[in-house]
């Protein structure tokens, strides 16, 4: 497949296909589209990958993160570098920051690299990132999802939300709120959103009022949710964050509300990263184990990339870490529900 293929099955010239491939602007959008549409459909492999190709050795693996933000993608990714390293290959990492078309430009971009594998998060991309990595025949990897449809390595988000309100529910709440990512944004928070709504529904218990933020995952979003959530409606007396960040935010607009944790109301939170522990008082939230999301993608990529078999669904554990943000509703206090195992943790099924 040569650039003059593209050319003539997009009915233009072969410059106007070299200036699109390069990242010239200055062609007109309708056109571009056209050129790059024709180029992914034929599988057209320009520059470094061509040369990739040609010696039958690529020797960088890709991976783009919605975010560069966020501390659990940094440690999958490093351990991602970690393995790919030791196996003879070089990292190259880009940001999608939450848009599936930026999310498209860099895979692109990856793909004229002549990458040996690509791992992507969650499972919601644009059609023509899957057509890309086909055509080009580079392995893919979905991260933080179980998705039927792709190869991924990544948790049940769907029983993480289960497990989490049924701990709730257990402690007798019945009256929740939830803060959480936009579905658009994050198909991880929609899983779990839905768990959330399972476990609620099979107790005869409405759905929780949400408050959903778009992209950010900041103190200050956290802050800004929980104020609405507790002064706009009837209050919820347990609030879970979707990550620990939000739940870091939730539990400082708390205190500045004059809200006493866990006493008249619960938190929780998503990740158990490090400070989670030391806050005051510590959040219980669900660990996960981004380190194993890292070695099972690099795992995959490594074993797709020199021929050799590899499952293409990897189920990574959960845990529920159970500290002092949670307790039973007021007027429950003399409750005295089941407990979860040593040092406050509680596994999870990764289903």
């Amino acid at each position: 497949m040569t650039v003059r293929d593209v050319a003539r099955m997009a009915g233009v010239s072969v410059a106007t296909v070299s200036r699109v491939l390069n990242g010239n602007e200055k062609v007109a959008e309708d056109l571009r589209d056209q050129v790059r549409r024709v180029a992914d459909r034929l599988g057209y492999t320009p520059h470094a990958a061509a040369r990739a190709l040609a010696s039958q050795r690529a020797t960088a693996i890709g991976a783009i993160v919605p975010t560069l933000e966020d501390a659990t993608f940094a440690v999958g990714v490093a351990t991602l570098q970690r393995r790919a390293t030791e196996a003879g290959y070089t990292l190259l990492l880009a940001s999608s920051n939450y848009d599936q078309q930026e999310e498209l430009r860099q895979v692109r971009a990856l793909a004229a690299h002549g990458i040996a594998g690509l791992m992507l998060v969650g499972a919601q991309h644009a059609a023509e990132t899957y057509q890309i990595l086909d055509a080009k025949r580079i392995p893919y990897v979905n991260t933080w999802v179980l998705d039927e449809r792709h190869p991924s390595v990544g948790f049940d988000n769907r029983e993480i939300g289960r497990t989490i309100a049924n701990y709730l529910l257990d402690l007798g709440h019945t009256v929740f709120g939830v803060i959480a990512q936009r579905s658009p944004e994050s198909d991880r928070a929609a899983g779990r959103l839905a768990g959330i709504r399972d476990a609620l529904a099979a107790r005869g218990l409405p759905a929780p009022r949400q408050q959903l933020i778009q992209r950010s995952h900041k103190i200050i979003d956290g802050q800004i949710a929980l104020r609405m959530l507790m002064t706009e409606g009837p209050r919820p007396t347990a609030v879970l964050c979707g990550t620990d960040m939000l739940a870091f935010g939730a539990l400082v607009e708390a205190r500045s509300l004059g809200i006493e944790v866990p006493r008249q109301l619960s938190i929780t939170g998503i990740n158990d990263v490090d400070f989670a522990s030391h806050l005051h008082p510590p959040l219980t939230t669900v660990r996960l184990s981004v380190e194993e999301i890292g070695e099972r993608a690099a795992d995959f990529l490594l074993a797709s990339a020199q021929g050799k078999p590899a499952a293409r669904q990897a189920p990574v554990p959960f845990s529920l870490i159970v500290r002092g943000t949670t307790a039973p509703p007021a007027g429950m206090a003399g409750a005295s529900p089941s407990r979860p195992g040593r040092r406050g943790e509680k596994k999870g099924s990764s289903r």
